[in-house]
């Protein structure tokens, strides 16, 4: 496809790669109609599985249509620390100003909610205020990360798995006794190192800033002594993560208001720049609940 705005064979949706691995940009489509029409919906979420992330621009709807749009992709998700909108359950309100709680960290390379043992399928982003410049957002191809993988590595973590926790990211900011709590509520999620794509096969590197550590890696295969155990692994899950830093997967979106962000959580990862200080930056976000990753 060329850099020119097309039209597909499978869709009527206007819409123009931004990068040459992943994401779009739509054009002459209104989201309100999208969560009202089957068709639409249909052509929008085949663009979904072939970019990953789709982006428009000004998209004055209101909060009940994000809603509505989100949900006809599943049924949607609360957050435990950010909370949602009493008006609209499902949809999380992520305000940045000089009062933000230091705990609604977004600036590291993450999917949305690993540490839950079904992490959001996908989300739907708009932005409601920000600043005149900085604060874009960055999304990563994992399936493309998993493929340019060295092939001795790829046979290194066939099958290995590891522990996501909401209590070593979101709870460290906590008094103790609430990130206990917190772990109560939400122990830690086990999930494959790479993961299958439910929907399209695609194989998937599925570890981010969640992860803590592999679960299954000391064995005699990987460990000659017990000192090898923690150098071994954490070293191998570091370079794992390090792996949505590399620009070839990337694409980075400049906000704008009434700009919206629809992406697949279970392919991609993304990173919030926290440059805009003292600016404001005002997001509302449904996150869409996913399966158990296999």
């Amino acid at each position: 496809m060329s850099s020119a705005v097309q039209t597909s064979r499978t869709t009527k949706i206007k819409h123009q790669k931004l990068t040459c691995t992943i994401g779009a940009e739509l054009f002459d489509v209104d989201l309100g109609d999208v969560a009202r029409d089957d068709a639409l919906f249909a052509e929008l979420h085949s663009l979904l599985l072939q970019h990953k992330v789709l982006f428009l621009r000004d998209q004055d709807i209101s909060r009940a249509e994000h809603v509505a749009l989100a949900r006809r992709f599943g049924s949607l998700e609360d957050h435990p620390v950010a909370g949602s909108d009493p008006d609209n359950p499902g949809l999380v309100r992520i305000y940045k100003d000089l009062d933000s709680p230091a705990e609604h960290y977004e600036n590291a390379f993450h999917c949305d909610a690993t540490w839950r043992e079904n992490p959001p399928m996908g989300c739907v982003l708009r932005s409601v205020e920000g600043p005149e410049v900085g604060g874009d957002t960055i999304w990563v191809n994992m399936a493309e990360a998993y493929a340019k993988l060295p092939g001795h590595i790829k046979s290194q973590i066939e099958g290995l798995r590891a522990r996501h926790s909401i209590e070593a990211s979101f709870g460290a900011a906590l008094p103790m006794e609430q990130r206990h709590e917190l772990k109560e509520r939400f122990p830690d999620a086990e999930h494959p190192v790479v993961r299958t794509h439910p929907e399209t096969g695609e194989k998937i590197l599925f570890v981010n800033a969640f992860a803590t550590h592999f679960v299954n890696y000391h064995t005699p295969e990987n460990v000659r002594f017990g000192s090898d155990y923690a150098p071994g692994a954490s070293n191998l899950l570091n370079y794992l993560i390090s792996q949505a830093a590399v620009p070839e997967y990337q694409v980075r979106w400049r906000w704008t208001k009434n700009s919206v962000a629809i992406w697949d959580n279970r392919s991609t990862q993304h990173y919030a720049v926290q440059d805009y200080w003292p600016a404001v930056r005002k997001m509302e976000r449904a996150g869409i609940i996913g399966d158990r990753p296999f």
